[in-house]
């Protein structure tokens, strides 16, 4: 027995005080809406309704279910009402995790642009630099930039490329001189992002792969810390180009050995969310605006490379 449709049944039965009006609105026939309330009244094992041939009442127990059967499906249509129009129109709060040197350099703007359109939407966002679980901290969508991640339950949406630089201080190199191959990096403060293991940089050009250990001078989970020791005039460190774009434009830091590939090359920064199906609004609507916000962006370098 579907007792909440037998509920239903049975209020609007008394409602229009007809089962053929209950019936009929219901889409239903009346000996259908008949057999609902025998057996909702089978399962209570009580009489709700005082029945003659023409005409039937409430007993007194069944007045005081009627009320109770009215709470329950107002209820019902409340919340399913709220979820519906949740699901219609992006409200609530949206937990998103970022790496931090991409919030730094281009989350708050993507927020700013997503609100102008959907002011119903609150944010709490997590920053971190080293690899983390969006599922374990339940995050609705995720960004990453790590070659090495991969999830069988999220979606993941590449956005754009991510291109590490080796930058330093121009008073750093007017001290300690520029390097101009790899090997050379040893012989200078090299600042590193680790997640505490140890931390090696890899460089290839078309005659050969080199690797460095970094970190001698400091190591941190920390990709800001990095970049201020950097500007601090500390040593070299290797950042994500789009976090230190605004240090390089301005002279505040050079980059270093541009002829080689850092690290096997561009990683791909990329957006995770749980699966397809029922989304809620908020989520889908905030990962169709950043996909189309890229996608923008791409169209605009790409015609810029043309002129």
């Amino acid at each position: 027995m579907n007792q909440l449709q037998a509920m239903r049944v049975f209020v609007r039965v008394v409602d229009l005080a007809s089962f053929n009006l209950a019936a009929r609105q219901l889409g239903m026939s009346a000996a259908a809406a008949t057999r609902s309330i025998n057996t909702l009244e089978s399962h209570l094992k009580i009489r709700l309704l005082n029945r003659t041939t023409r005409s039937f009442s409430l007993t007194e127990v069944g007045r005081e279910y009627l009320e109770g059967c009215r709470t329950i499906i107002e209820k019902l249509d409340e919340i399913e009402f709220n979820l519906t129009q949740s699901s219609s129109f992006p409200s609530g709060k949206l937990r998103i995790g970022a790496p931090a040197t991409f919030a730094n350099a281009r989350l708050g703007m993507l927020l700013a642009g997503y609100r102008l359109a959907y002011p119903d939407v609150d944010f709490e966002v997590t920053t971190f630099d080293t690899q983390i679980d969006p599922v374990e901290n339940g995050f609705d969508v995720c960004f990453v930039d790590d070659r090495s991640f991969s999830s069988s339950t999220l979606v993941t949406r590449s956005l754009t490329r991510v291109e590490e630089v080796l930058v330093a201080s121009p008073s750093y190199l007017a001290a300690h001189g520029t390097p101009q191959t790899p090997s050379e990096l040893n012989d200078h403060g090299l600042l590193a992002v680790t997640d505490g293991t140890s931390k090696s940089w890899e460089f290839a050009n078309d005659e050969c792969v080199s690797r460095v250990n970094a970190g001698k001078t400091l190591s941190s989970t920390s990709s800001t810390l990095v970049r201020t020791a950097a500007l601090q005039h500390m040593g070299i460190a290797l950042l994500s180009r789009e976090f230190v774009q605004r240090d390089l434009d301005r002279g505040r830091l050079v980059a270093l050995l541009a002829d080689f590939k850092i690290n096997g090359g561009p990683r791909s920064l990329s957006m995770l969310y749980s699966g397809r199906n029922y989304l809620s609004m908020k989520v889908r609507s905030f990962v169709d605006f950043v996909v189309n916000e890229y996608r923008h962006a791409g169209k605009r370098a790409r015609a810029a490379q043309a002129d």
